[in-house]
């Protein structure tokens, strides 16, 4: 738990862009991969409770927009919370609410060193591909006039059961998926420029949204 701005404000989770990779050497002269991340101004818009909405949790909004940019709902959401207008919201659970009040603003600087958290993003669309791509696997032989290079062969349907089973490994679209990474560690922060640097890689292209979550 951590005060900002006179404001009593318990760290949960904050959204932040992919601003890229690098390296950093730690005390033993180890090359470490690490991921920057750019944070966004976040801003808690709406306390949910179990009360009102069955569970609890607080929304937060993100992405700073002109008030043009946004539709009249919006800005009526936004004016119970804020003066400022955002273009995206998004959740994080909670067990008590007493903690939190609309208006408080999740900055770097509720997070500290060394803190463990969960990234979720979209990972990189890499469109239509094959099996070997898709599934990693092995490719035919390529000599004695093999036919078979590339292609996926059998699905081995048979008399019995005479269709295929559903879930069967095939080609398809390969990407773009919801992925959550564990126990990435925050090596570094910097509240001036809004960066937090967590080890390891991070799903998706550069500028895409990251939802960062501590660990339960």
């Amino acid at each position: 738990m951590f005060i900002i701005t006179n404001i009593f404000v318990m760290a949960i989770g904050i959204f932040g862009k992919k601003f890229g990779m690098t390296h950093i050497f730690d005390e033993t002269g180890t090359s470490i991969p690490v991921t920057l991340v750019k944070i966004d101004a976040c801003q808690i818009s709406q306390i949910k409770t179990v009360e009102t909405d069955g569970y609890n949790a607080i929304q937060v909004a993100y992405g700073e927009c002109k008030e043009d940019l946004i539709s009249k709902p919006l800005k009526g959401h936004l004016k119970k919370s804020s003066n400022k207008t955002f273009r995206a919201f998004g959740e994080f659970r909670i067990k008590d609410t007493n903690n939190y009040k609309l208006g408080d603003k999740i900055t770097v600087d509720n997070f500290i060193l060394g803190q463990k958290v969960k990234v979720t993003g979209r990972s990189i669309g890499k469109g239509f591909t094959g099996n070997q791509k898709r599934h990693n696997f092995s490719r035919g032989p390529m000599t004695h006039g093999s036919k078979n290079h590339r292609l996926p062969g059998s699905i081995g349907a048979g008399t019995t059961p005479g269709r295929v089973y559903p879930g069967k490994k095939m080609a398809g679209r390969l990407g773009n998926a919801k992925i959550t990474i564990k126990n990435s560690t925050i090596v570094y922060l910097n509240s001036k420029e809004n960066l937090m640097i967590l080890n390891g890689s991070m799903p998706g292209k550069n500028m895409s949204t990251l939802k960062i979550t501590l660990n339960d």
